[in-house]
């Protein structure tokens, strides 16, 4: 399964407390190892902005859960996603089963 991982930096208080969340956020990011079974197909931060976009693909939820609550100076939201072709036939095997439907 693919997800599509977005961050935007929580509200902190102070210019020093942003200051020493920002080091804390290097600081653990550094050290981090992504486990075997999640692999990162895109990763960037949006210019200008204390956030970005993370494409992962991970069979196991709790993988990317657990990478979801490394940094608790970032509001994270993970979506399951699908290739636009994919959700595409999707779409259409449902309507056509919905038009094939008797009127009542």
């Amino acid at each position: 399964m693919q997800y599509m991982i977005t961050w935007n930096e929580r509200t902190q208080g102070s210019p020093t407390e942003y200051e020493n969340a920002q080091k804390r956020i290097l600081e653990v990011f550094g050290q981090w190892k992504a486990p075997a079974d999640f692999k990162i197909l895109c990763f960037v931060v949006r210019v200008g902005d204390w956030g970005g976009y993370l494409l992962a693909e991970c069979a196991d939820p709790l993988t990317v859960h657990g990478f979801c609550t490394l940094f608790p100076s970032f509001e994270v939201q993970a979506r399951a996603v699908v290739p636009v072709m994919d959700a595409v036939k999707a779409e259409l095997e449902a309507m056509a089963w919905r038009d094939g439907l008797a009127a009542k």
